[in-house]
């Protein structure tokens, strides 16, 4: 599992926080504002075909 801190754009213009990527699962696990039900995820794959990455916060790294 990795922990994230980004933004994209779903097909609609609509903005989400990317929080974590599971590799073992092919899953992004997402926020919306506003989603009374907590994370949203979906495959890697789909998010890829639905979602455009708007900007990137400054992660940590092992290098850091």
């Amino acid at each position: 599992m990795r922990e994230l801190d980004r933004i994209f754009r779903d097909k609609r213009g609509i903005p989400v926080r990317v929080i974590r990527w599971e590799p073992e699962n092919d899953r992004v696990i997402y926020l919306r504002d506003n989603y009374e039900h907590g994370e949203c995820f979906s495959s890697l794959e789909r998010f890829k075909l639905y979602f455009r990455e708007v900007s990137v916060s400054h992660e940590p790294t092992s290098e850091s």
